[in-house]
C-alpha cells in the first residue's frame, strides 16, 4: 500500500464553484443534486485527511521491523513455556543517531558522570553522544576515544567556578522514559570492548527502574536501588517513597514502597591477572563479567569481608572457642559453569553526605545497600565477536532472576571444546540464579517489580580496573599525553585507546514477554514506564530538576529532561541522506506480533527544498534542502522508526478523569435507552429540517439575484390607474 495523498482541497473546491455561469446556477434547482454532491466532497476530503493523521499513529509498536519471524517467539529455560517478541532493535541501519530528540527509542547522554560534581565515581570520561552511531554492518557502535572536554561548573561550597577537564570521550545510551518492560525474558548480542588483558575500561548492559536516571544522581539519591514494599519506621527515611507513607503524593500510589532497582546483565572487568584471582570459586581469571542484583536495603551487620567467600559456619578451636564467626548472607543462590559469588563487592553503604557531595542524605537517611553478584569467566572470543547474554526476570514477591551466557566452544588440541565447561554440551549455560525466598527470608527485600529500561555504556574509572597501587614517585594523573602520567595506566591502555578502534558493540537487543500470568511464578509481565500499578510519569513531572542536566549543558535543554524527537529537518543533498535508501517496511507477512510500516517508493524520507518542507518542520541552520520522513519512521534524518507508546497510563488516565467518574456506575433501563434515543432521533430530524429550509432559502435568494434586468412599462387601465411592471433598480 502506497503512501496516502489527498488531491482534494477547500480552496480546489471554491475554485471549481467559483466557475459556475449564471445558467449553471438556475439549473441546480433540487436540493439533493447541490447539496449532496457538496456534502459527500467534504466529506471524502475529512476522511482523506484523517487517515493520513492515523498513518504514523498505526505505523510501529516497539518491535524492529527487521528482526526475522524465527526470534518474534522464545521458549523459557526455567518454565518451559512460550514467550512472545515485544520490543526489538537489530541496528541494521547505519548512520542512526541518538543525541536527544533524535531517537523515540534511545537517548545518548552529552554529559559528564554527574553534573553537580562530576564526582562520578572515579571517572574519567565525559560521555558525548557523537561516540554512538550503527554501522554498515548492522551494529550499534559506542565507541571510547582519548579526546579532551573541558568546561566551567560551579562549586556551590567554595562559591566559585571551577574548572573541570576530561581526557576521554565514551557513550552511554538509555532507554529511560522511552521503553520500559516489568518481567520477560532480554537477550542482548554483544562484543566487548578493547584488549580483555588490558585493564581499564568498563563496558555494562543492565537494568534500571524509571524512578532513577543513571548518572542523574539527585534522582537516585534514596531511591536506588530499593526494592521494599515493607513497612519499616526506622527505614522510612532512608527510603523517599515508603510503605509507611499514607500519602506519597505526584500521581504515587499510598502504602506503596518504590525504588529505582538495578539489574547488571552483564559488568566486564578486563585485565591481566596472571592466575585465578584470590577467594573466587571455582577459579576465574580476569576478564570476566559481573551479574549482579543491587538491591536496598542491606544487611546491617556481620556481612563478609571484601576479598573473601561468606562464611557460612562458624569455626572452633580445639578447646571449643569460636575462631571465626558465621557470616550473614544469602542463602540459596544457584552457580553453575564457570561462576563464582563475586567476593570483591558486597555492596555499598550510602552514609551522610558531605557539603561538597552533589545529593544531601542525613544521618537518618543513611542506608546499606546490598550487592548479590557472581564472576562469570570471559575468553577473548567475547571481545572479537558477538555473545548473547540472556536474563529471565519474574517480577515480585515469588518471582525470581537467572542469567545465562551460549557456551562459546574452540578447538583445543584438536577436540572441540566448550570453554564454559558445564559439562551437559547444551547450547546456553544457566550461570546465576537469585530466587525471592533468599531476599525476603534475610532482609524482607523482594525481587524487582519496577518498570525499568536498559543501558548499554562504557565508562571509563580510575576505580575500575586500573592499578590499585602506584609507586610513591607517581604522579596520580590520567593524561594519556603526559608522560608523568604513564604509571597510573595499565601497560597499554593509551595506545589501545588513541587507536580509535576501541568500542563495544551490540548486534541485537530483544524483549519477550509471557502472555498468561499463570505459566511463570512472581506478578504478570507488562509493558510501560507509567503502568497504574507502578506509576511514575507523574512523579518524574513534579521533580524533573532531578532528571534534568545541570548548568552549563543545560542552557539548550529548556528544562525538559527528554527533547522532542526531531522528525526530519536535517540538512541534505540526496534522499539517500535521509534513508531515501533504506526499504520502508511491507505490509506482506503481517503477524500479530507486530504492526508492520507502511512501504513507500522513496524509502523511510525524502531529501526535498526548504520552501516544500511540511509544516512545522523548522528549518536547520540555513540549509536549501531537509529531510522529510516517511509516515511512520522519524529522527532528523529519518532512520529511526516512530515507536508509539500506547500502553496504559496512570497519568494519562488520571487526566482522562470525568467528574462524572466520582459517580456511582449508572446501568440505564430499557424506558431510559428509549427516551435518550428519542430524543436523538427528535434532534436529527430537527438538524435535517432546518437545513432543508436553510438551503430553500439559499436557492429562491440565488435565483432571484440572477433574474435579468427588465425595463419598466407602464400600462393604463380601464379605471386610468397605471400599472407598472418589471422590475426597477
Amino acid at each position: 500500500m502506497g503512501v496516502l495523498q489527498c488531491n482534494l482541497s477547500p480552496s480546489g473546491m471554491r475554485s471549481r464553484r467559483g466557475s459556475l455561469d449564471v445558467s449553471q446556477r438556475r439549473t441546480r434547482s433540487t436540493i439533493s443534486s447541490f447539496s449532496l454532491g457538496k456534502v459527500v466532497t467534504r466529506m471524502a476530503y475529512c476522511i482523506c485527511l484523517i487517515l493520513i493523521r492515523l498513518q504514523p499513529a498505526i505505523a510501529s509498536d516497539w518491535i524492529d521491523e527487521d528482526t526475522p519471524e524465527i526470534f518474534r517467539t522464545t521458549t523459557s529455560f526455567i518454565d518451559g513455556t512460550t514467550y512472545h517478541l515485544v520490543m526489538s532493535d537489530e541496528f541494521n541501519v547505519p548512520n542512526r543517531t541518538f543525541a536527544d530528540g533524535d531517537d523515540p527509542m534511545w537517548t545518548a547522554l552529552d554529559k559528564p558522570d554527574d553534573d553537580m560534581s562530576s564526582a562520578g565515581g572515579g571517572s574519567l570520561h565525559f560521555y558525548n553522544s557523537s561516540t554512538v552511531t550503527t554501522t554498515a554492518d548492522g551494529m550499534m557502535k559506542i565507541a571510547s576515544v582519548f579526546k579532551k572536554t573541558e568546561w566551567d561548573r560551579f562549586d556551590h561550597v567554595n562559591k566559585s567556578y571551577k574548572h573541570e577537564t576530561r581526557h576521554f570521550q565514551s557513550g552511554m545510551v538509555q532507554g529511560w522514559n522511552k521503553f520500559c518492560f516489568t518481567g520477560g525474558i532480554v537477550e542482548v548480542d554483544v562484543i566487548m570492548p578493547g584488549d580483555p588483558f588490558i585493564g581499564g575500561l568498563w563496558p555494562a548492559v543492565w537494568l534500571l527502574g524509571n524512578l532513577g536516571r543513571a548518572t542523574y544522581e539527585a534522582s537516585t539519591n534514596n531511591i536506588w536501588p530499593w526494592s521494599y514494599d515493607v513497612c519499616d519506621r526506622k527505614l522510612q527515611e532512608a527510603q523517599e517513597i515508603s510503605k509507611c507513607n499514607a500519602q506519597n503524593h505526584y500521581g504515587l500510589n499510598p502504602h506503596q514502597g518504590r525504588g529505582a532497582t538495578e539489574v547488571d546483565i552483564v559488568e566486564v572487568m578486563t585485565g591481566d591477572s596472571n592466575g585465578p584471582l584470590p577467594a573466587t570459586v571455582p577459579p576465574i581469571t580476569l576478564p570476566y563479567g559481573d551479574m549482579t542484583l543491587q538491591v536496598a536495603p542491606g544487611i546491617p551487620s556481620n556481612r563478609p569481608n571484601s576479598g573473601k567467600q561468606p562464611k557460612r559456619n562458624t569455626t572452633l578451636s580445639d578447646t571449643g572457642h569460636t575462631m571465626f564467626a558465621a557470616e550473614t548472607w544469602y542463602d540459596g543462590l544457584e552457580l553453575q559453569g564457570n561462576t563464582s559469588v563475586n567476593p570483591f563487592f558486597y555492596g555499598t553503604y550510602l552514609g551522610e553526605t558531605k557539603p561538597e557531595e552533589p545529593v544531601t542524605r542525613t544521618k537518618e537517611q543513611a542506608f546499606q545497600a546490598d550487592a548479590v553478584g557472581s564472576l562469570h569467566q570471559l575468553t577473548r572470543s567475547h571481545f572479537e565477536k558477538p555473545h548473547t547474554f540472556r536474563v529471565e526476570w519474574q517480577p515480585g514477591k515469588g518471582g525470581r532472576l537467572d542469567w545465562f551466557v551460549k557456551t562459546y566452544f574452540e578447538v583445543i588440541n584438536g577436540t572441540l571444546t566448550s570453554i564454559e565447561r558445564d559439562g551437559k554440551g547444551h547450547k546456553w549455560v544457566k550461570a546465576f540464579t537469585i530466587k525471592d525466598k533468599s531476599l525476603s527470608d534475610l532482609i524482607g527485600s523482594q525481587i524487582p517489580n519496577e518498570p525499568s529500561s536498559l543501558i548499554f555504556n562504557t565508562a571509563i574509572s580510575s576505580t575500575w580496573g586500573f592499578p590499585y597501587d602506584v609507586p610513591a614517585y607517581c604522579k596520580k594523573c590520567y593524561d594519556c599525553d603526559d608522560p608523568k602520567c604513564a604509571c597510573s595506566f595499565y601497560p597499554g591502555f593509551c595506545n589501545m585507546i588513541k587507536s580509535n578502534k576501541t568500542a563495544m558493540y551490540i548486534d541485537s537487543v530483544r524483549v519477550y514477554q509471557s502472555r498468561y500470568g499463570g505459566n511463570h511464578v512472581g506478578n504478570n509481565h507488562s509493558v510501560g514506564c507509567d503502568v497504574p500499578e507502578y506509576p511514575s510519569r507523574d512523579y518524574i513531572k513534579g521533580n524533573e530538576y532531578k532528571y534534568a542536566r545541570a548548568p552549563p549543558f543545560s542552557t539548550s535543554d529548556h528544562g525538559r529532561p527528554l527533547q522532542k524527537i526531531k522528525n526530519g529537518g536535517a540538512k541534505c543533498k540526496a534522499d539517500s541522506d535521509c534513508g531515501g535508501n533504506v526499504p520502508a517496511a511491507s505490509s506482506d507477512n503481517e503477524t500479530s506480533t507486530a504492526r508492520k510500516l507502511t512501504s513507500a517508493p522513496f524509502g523511510r524520507g525524502r531529501c526535498i527544498p526548504v520552501g516544500q518542507r511540511p509544516r512545522g518542520l523548522a528549518n536547520t541552520n540555513g540549509a536549501k534542502n531537509v529531510c522529510s520522513c516517511t509516515p511512520g519512521y522519524t529522527g532528523p534524518h529519518c532512520l529511526a522508526i516512530d515507536h508509539i507508546d500506547d500502553f496504559p497510563s496512570a497519568m494519562a488516565n488520571r487526566l482522562s478523569k470525568s467528574l462524572l467518574d466520582d459517580f456511582a456506575h449508572l446501568k440505564p433501563t430499557r424506558f431510559m435507552i428509549g427516551m435518550f434515543g428519542s430524543l436523538l432521533l427528535g434532534l436529527l430530524i430537527f438538524l435535517v429540517h432546518h437545513a432543508m429550509n436553510m438551503r430553500k432559502r439559499e436557492i429562491n435568494s440565488s435565483m432571484i439575484e440572477t433574474t435579468p434586468l427588465v425595463k419598466p412599462q407602464f400600462i393604463m387601465n380601464d379605471n386610468s390607474n397605471t400599472i407598472v411592471t418589471g422590475r426597477s433598480v
